[in-house]
């Protein structure tokens, strides 16, 4: 069984680590310190939870959630925003241990459940949600609003 956390300060530096190997993922530059800051910011201010999983001894991957409203349920639903496991442990089932561990918290802070988007060319992530119980929403689209930098 591999052991669960809640992401504290403590975590901060091994988190940033597997942060930025994410966001190399998602063709975003590289910059650990830059990460770190805005993982600091999202524990210190608690705008986020997040879980690291730990596999050989240290952790190695992660799910990140965000707080929403859902305004038929009158209820939180929490934002599935990140979730991501080293590809040196993929294959291993520690992607649906973190997704169960969400949807534990989802009962565990009387939530209506889990929403999240990946991209339409994520493979892994596409044929791991359904298989988690996600369904695809094809009746909406979504929209983003970027302000000018």
């Amino acid at each position: 069984m591999n052991k669960i956390e809640i992401a504290t300060l403590a975590h901060l530096n091994e988190f940033a680590e597997l942060f930025d190997q994410y966001r190399v993922f998602y063709r975003q530059e590289s910059d650990v310190e830059k990460g770190r800051t805005f993982l600091k910011e999202r524990i210190s201010k608690e705008e986020s939870v997040t879980f690291l999983i730990e596999a050989a001894g240290k952790f190695v991957g992660f799910a990140q959630l965000y707080p929403l409203f859902h305004y038929k349920a009158l209820k939180r639903q929490w934002l599935l925003s990140d979730l991501f496991v080293d590809p040196d442990f993929r294959g291993q089932g520690l992607s649906i241990a973190l997704i169960d561990r969400c949807k534990s918290y989802c009962d565990e802070t009387d939530a209506c459940g889990l929403l999240l988007e990946t991209e339409k060319t994520n493979d892994i992530g596409n044929k791991l949600y359904p298989k988690c119980g996600f369904e695809l929403d094809q009746d909406h689209n979504y929209y983003n609003w970027w302000k000018n930098s």
